[in-house]
């Protein structure tokens, strides 16, 4: 599939993304203000194990975008056969990977989680916790290449059935399984962890079984290639890789964050959490773009049209700005109301106030630097990207420790590091662009 320079194909790649993205993020709402109604504990240990798991996950969400480009580019030169064998072999490559992290978590986990938190309660919440929900890491690998595919062969409505289905699943099992409801047993924090890996295994099932459905098995011979191929795996590698590694120093400079933000108490944690969930919401117009960008710039390129990169990018920046500064309206006028979805705490909400007023402005930076940065991932060469965001992160590390670990800041201050880290992506990933080093670049 060829796509076109306009706003209606941005809108039509972006706009089941955004619904996909939307669904996991009302689960996500639903999920934190389940576990907020246990207590103030359970919402803190809830945040830092989701965390963690959100790093493991980066794994899976590296590769896709890796695929999508890879993807994206076969589809704009109409090799339909190349389209199966990256699909083939980015399953296996992916479930190898998955392994690993699994046996990463069960061995390293509980060692690293009583190294780096200070309250022995939430390091044992924790690791109960993802001991449970890192089973679901293999399933979700297989439905982001399934993704991958949909996005990338501009299939993106798929992504709206897959995701409800599994919402729908997790949002049933959330409130019977942590509350113990319908005859199920109350498990509480771990309840919502065995909710979202029934729900991944859904997922996964719906997207694989519109795949044979609607023939796309037989359009682009996805199971043909299942004997592996290390050319189309390096090939794979090359390009996602270095998202892999740019995504896991994202995610973990973020993890970081919440391990000194625990330093500075249970209820700064609590705090966080929500205005974590607050925020992914708002945020997926953002990333939702940023995906169409990725995957049209990779295109256009495919259809040896280079010249029309910079006017894709114009247009996606200037769509997630307007949405992000909507958005940022809404919650600066509502912020009482959505902090009670999760919390009756009037401590807690008076408390997340002022770093929702510093958020909402960083919002803005966001929506700009990620569509910018995902443009840099869509011309193939994701070396760029993980140097940026290695350097991103250092700066944002930097300023974590000062502000919140040496100087002991108040919560508003410490989410200001996002205000570094977006300069930083935003500067060199729009050096890069204007260079046109990025120009003949073949993957």
């Amino acid at each position: 599939m060829q796509l076109e320079v306009t706003t209606r194909q941005i809108i039509k790649i972006a706009g089941p993304i955004c619904l996909a993205l939307i669904i996991p993020q009302i689960n996500h709402i639903t999920n934190t203000a389940f576990v907020g109604r246990l207590g103030e504990f359970e919402l803190a240990a809830n945040g830092i194990a989701g965390i963690y798991y959100l790093v493991m996950y980066m794994i899976a969400y590296g590769l896709n975008n890796g695929m999508q480009v890879l993807i994206a580019r076969r589809a704009g030169q109409q090799q339909f056969s190349g389209i199966g064998q990256l699909f083939s072999n980015g399953i296996q490559v992916g479930l190898f990977f998955s392994g690993l992290a699994i046996l990463l978590t069960l061995l390293a986990a509980p060692w690293f989680f009583s190294k780096s938190l200070h309250d022995n309660h939430i390091i044992a919440a924790a690791v109960s916790f993802i001991r449970i929900r890192i089973w679901g890491l293999p399933v979700l690998m297989m439905l982001n290449m399934a993704n991958a595919f949909y996005i990338g062969s501009g299939h993106s409505k798929v992504l709206a059935v897959t995701s409800l289905f599994q919402e729908m699943v997790n949002i049933f099992f959330d409130y019977t399984l942590i509350f113990g409801k319908l005859g199920f047993p109350a498990m509480g924090l771990n309840g919502a962890a065995t909710a979202s890996v029934i729900a991944e295994v859904t997922g996964c099932g719906v997207a694989f079984s519109i795949l044979f459905l609607k023939r796309y098995h037989l359009q682009y011979s996805l199971f043909s290639y299942l004997r592996l191929n290390w050319s189309i795996v390096r090939n794979i590698l090359n390009v996602s890789a270095p998202l892999i590694v740019q995504f896991l120093f994202s995610i973990g400079g973020w993890f970081v964050f919440f391990i000194f933000i625990e330093h500075l108490g249970e209820r700064p944690l609590a705090v966080s959490n929500m205005l974590r969930s607050i925020f992914g919401f708002f945020g997926i117009f953002t990333w939702a773009l940023a995906a169409a960008c990725n995957t049209m710039v990779s295109n256009i390129i495919g259809q040896g049209r280079p010249e029309q990169v910079f006017p894709i990018i114009r247009k996606i920046v200037g769509l997630s700005a307007g949405c992000a500064i909507a958005m940022c309206v809404v919650v600066n006028l509502f912020p009482y109301t959505l902090l009670h979805i999760y919390t009756n705490s009037a401590d807690l909400i008076t408390m997340a106030i002022p770093s929702i007023r510093v958020i909402t402005l960083s919002t803005i930076l966001m929506a700009i630097a990620a569509v910018v940065m995902s443009g840099v991932v869509g011309t193939g060469n994701t070396r760029i990207n993980l140097v940026t965001e290695i350097i991103a992160v250092i700066g944002y590390l930097v300023y974590c420790d000062i502000v919140i670990e040496r100087m002991r800041s108040e919560l508003h201050w410490a989410w200001g590091a996002d205000f570094i880290y977006w300069i930083i992506i935003f500067g060199i990933s729009y050096w890069y662009l204007r260079s046109g080093r990025w120009k003949g670049k073949e993957i």
